[in-house]
């Protein structure tokens, strides 16, 4: 699984971090996110799926 974060959506909610900590890191200068790893650890999955349908501005897409 891939994961992208679309920078011009964020709006840095951080709700993606707080659900997959270890999916994405947030800027210190905007709380933007961003993926730690384009490719999702199996052991990830479930949580940056979650993410993904948690996002408010729906910037975070996945591909299988």
């Amino acid at each position: 699984m891939k994961v992208r974060v679309d920078s011009g959506r964020c709006q840095g909610h951080t709700l993606c971090a707080m659900i997959a900590p270890d999916s994405f890191e947030l800027s210190d200068i905007d709380g933007t996110a961003s993926p730690v790893n384009e490719i999702v650890p199996d052991d990830q999955q479930d949580a940056v799926r979650e993410a993904v349908s948690s996002c408010p501005e729906q910037a975070i897409s996945i591909d299988d």
